[in-house]
């Protein structure tokens, strides 16, 4: 398993957020690397999956501390093998491992301190490439996380720094801290984005755009709801998804993926891949699959550019409000600026 000379085309680099690390057009995601949930891949197939996305020209590789209990850090450690220093290896820290230990989760130094040794153990490695805070603790004061995450770099056992699932002022307020404080500031930030799920354009988007960070996104299909196995009337076969508890909304925003990709010949999968990436460079997909051939067609996503009448289909079908202040601030430009104010470019 090595990247090879012979990638495809269509994969491409870009710098993650404000620093010089390059990361391909989609990452690949590991929640499906072990059995231990009772949805996950075997070994063999996890293999599989990760020389698809290597041969692909992939190279950043996301697991978590927690995902399959542990075993999926344990896998991918095993299979990078002495191929490690190819790839951007990525892990996260927060959630708990012992639930009987108060301390065993959250953003303090202790938690963070403990999970990522026994992260760089599982994954046979002396460092983390990109260390994503899991999901923002409120107990922990953010000056205590971005701190021992800095120590945590000048130590040699990160390289860079992430966050996932936090409000945006906090994402705002930690990097003017690490700003202000020489500490390493974050990179990135991993959260849902999809057709389905537009809320992140109302804060979190804009403070991307702002903050120079690139996003990670997780669940792009939305848990397969715009794969089409729930739209087209399909055995959905195998999935985390309720298919009682999807919304009209969400069905019919499907069903506008699934028009969108029979007219270009495509999958609707790679369809609503592409649309993540349709207006923002930075988005990184993070695509997961439990079976070789949905990997190979969520990695063909990459070569599709979809028509702008498309993306304003697609657009259309999924809006959601902002909502205050955004949409008092629109409605009153012209009360605030005056038509002359309106003509400033």
């Amino acid at each position: 398993m090595r990247l090879d000379e012979s990638y495809s085309q269509g994969m491409r680099y870009r710098t993650l957020g404000r620093s010089g690390l390059r990361v391909a057009d989609v990452f690949l995601g590991t929640m499906t690397f072990g059995a231990d949930w009772g949805w996950g891949a075997p070994i063999e197939e996890c293999r599989r999956l990760l020389d698809a996305y290597a041969e692909a020209g992939g190279n950043v590789i996301d697991t978590a501390n927690n995902y399959t209990d542990g075993n999926s850090e344990r896998i991918v450690g095993e299979l990078l093998g002495s191929d490690r220093d190819r790839y951007v290896l990525s892990t996260k820290y927060t959630l708990s491992l012992d639930r009987a230990d108060a301390n065993a989760s959250g953003n303090h130094r202790k938690s963070l301190t403990r999970s990522l040794e026994q992260s760089l153990t599982r994954l046979r490695t002396d460092r983390i490439d990109l260390f994503w805070v899991h999901i923002w603790d409120p107990r922990t004061p953010i000056e205590e996380t971005m701190r021992a995450l800095d120590d945590a770099v000048r130590a040699g056992k990160v390289l860079y720094v992430g966050i996932s699932d936090a409000p945006a002022w906090v994402v705002a307020r930690a990097n003017m801290l690490a700003e202000l404080r020489g500490w390493s500031p974050f990179v990135g930030l991993q959260i849902p984005y999809s057709l389905v799920q537009r809320e992140v354009e109302r804060e979190l988007l804009p403070m991307a755009d702002a903050l120079g960070l690139s996003i990670a996104a997780w669940s792009p299909l939305a848990g397969g709801i715009l794969s089409g196995k729930f739209s087209r009337g399909l055995e959905p076969g195998e999935t985390r998804v309720d298919a009682s508890k999807i919304s009209e909304r969400d069905l019919g925003i499907a069903r506008v993926v699934d028009a969108v990709a029979d007219e270009l010949g495509v999958s609707s999968s790679r369809v609503a891949l592409a649309w993540t990436r349709a207006r923002r460079p930075f988005v990184h997909p993070i695509i997961g699959a439990r079976k070789l051939d949905q990997l190979t067609d969520n990695l063909a996503a990459v070569d599709l550019v979809l028509p702008d009448e498309a993306v304003a289909r697609l657009d259309e079908a999924s809006a959601v409000e902002l909502g205050f202040p955004h949409d008092f601030i629109t409605g009153t430009r012209e009360f605030v600026y005056g038509p002359a104010g309106l003509r400033v470019a």
